[in-house]
């Protein structure tokens, strides 16, 4: 049981890795994610803020993953074989813009309030 547990992580971080390799939007959105959870250690966020973060982090990388799945997915039926195959690729990609968009909502949502009392703070000691 473990050894097939195992086996399927193995599996699972292959496909991150083709992702992460194949994919130069999901090497954007982590370096976008790693500089969100650089911000959300540094700033001092409510745990409940610091879970829906993640959660849109997570959303993200999960629909670009998805994304890549279902476009080599079509990319065997080719357009010639349906006329769909593009429309589906659209539909996906703008899936990924809805989620991107959400997550960046949500961001400035959490973080302009930390960032305003932040560079009130940096006025008031460069004041004294």
């Amino acid at each position: 049981m473990l050894k097939r547990f195992l086996k399927s992580l193995k599996y699972s971080f292959r496909g991150l890795k083709f992702a992460f390799i194949s994919e130069q939007n999901f090497r954007i959105q982590t370096v976008i994610a790693l500089v969100v959870i650089i911000g959300m250690i540094i700033l001092p966020l409510q745990v409940l803020e610091i879970v829906v973060i993640l959660i849109v982090i997570i959303l993200v990388l999960m629909m670009e993953i998805l994304n890549t799945a279902l476009e080599y997915f079509t990319d065997l039926l080719k357009p010639r074989l349906h006329s769909y195959v593009y429309t589906i690729k659209d539909l996906m990609s703008a899936a990924v813009l809805v989620s991107s968009l959400g997550a960046v909502t949500v961001g400035l949502i959490i973080f302009i309030p930390y960032l305003v009392d932040f560079f009130k703070l940096c006025q008031k000691v460069n004041t004294i």
